[in-house]
């Protein structure tokens, strides 16, 4: 149990490292998911080769393809936000989609809304608007991160229903592929618009990349999915809750953040974090 939980915890912290990879990477956010999905995609698909021989796909996994391309957009507006703010901006707006899935996911599953689980999050959408009224910086990276989180919201609650079949390597590996092929569709066209994008990473991106998709995916996604065979999905769930804690110390760490950052953002932070720990309380009694 014990390395379970640090397996767990060491794809939390992987997990963290994209919003931190996304600042370090030189390349445009479309770039950079499409070099992410497109690494990751040929490495989990090699995993997979290497351990069955053969990759079966039937008709019943083409929903899984389109949760990729479900997947793509988010990552593309997660990096915009950081792109036009900063990783802890990014990060802190990734945690409105808590405050979306309580409105997304009982309309999809057709259940009753939580309204405890909507009031908890809403502090979420309370802390961002604190920042967003504040620091007029940052307006842009929030917007984007505001769509982000919307997206993912989306994402997480239909693959909560794939998730369920237990085959995370296969799965993810299946949502890789599709997001590539989804970005190499839109990519001539968003080359025409920006004529002056360098397609091509420098060597230094180049290794950031493989860092992002071997780390932050292939290697987080193996992690996770042995961690799941002895941890349960609430547990794993209340623990990504973290994500965005450690992406904040990292930024600080790393690129001196605390630096740009106003009382503002620290008070909207504030809020968020109180909302965090309320909902793992809340989950963790209601789930007894």
């Amino acid at each position: 149990m014990k390395q379970a939980f640090l397996q767990l915890h060491l794809a939390v912290l992987l997990a963290s490292c994209s919003g931190i990879f996304g600042n370090l990477i030189s390349l445009d956010p479309v770039l950079i998911t499409g070099y992410r999905m497109l690494l990751a995609s040929v490495m989990l698909l090699l995993l997979l080769f290497i351990k069955y021989g053969r990759i079966i796909v039937g008709r019943k996994d083409s929903h899984i393809l389109w949760l990729g391309v479900l997947l793509a957009f988010h990552w593309i507006f997660f990096y915009g936000s950081i792109k036009y703010a900063n990783v802890s901006v990014g990060v802190v707006c990734f945690c409105l989609s808590g405050f979306f899935t309580a409105l997304i996911s009982p309309w999809i599953n057709r259940k009753r809304i939580s309204w405890v689980e909507l009031l908890l999050s809403s502090l979420t959408l309370a802390g961002i608007s604190l920042i967003f009224h504040f620091d007029a910086s940052f307006r842009i990276g929030i917007v984007l991160g505001f769509v982000s989180s919307l997206l993912f919201a989306f994402y997480a609650t239909l693959n909560e229903r794939v998730n369920q079949s237990g085959q995370v390597v296969k799965t993810t590996a299946l949502q890789m592929v599709g997001g590539t092929f989804a970005i190499g569709l839109l990519l001539p066209f968003y080359h025409v618009s920006k004529s002056s994008l360098s397609l091509l990473p420098s060597w230094e991106d180049l290794v950031f990349l493989i860092l992002l998709a071997l780390g932050c995916t292939v290697c987080m996604c193996m992690l996770l999915n042995r961690a799941q065979k002895t941890i349960s999905a609430f547990t794993v769930s209340l623990s990504f809750n973290l994500e965005p804690v450690y992406s904040i110390l990292l930024a600080v760490l790393l690129f001196d953040e605390d630096k740009m950052l106003g009382t503002s953002f620290y008070v909207g932070l504030s809020l968020i974090v109180l909302s965090l720990v309320l909902q793992m309380v809340y989950q963790k009694f209601s789930s007894q």
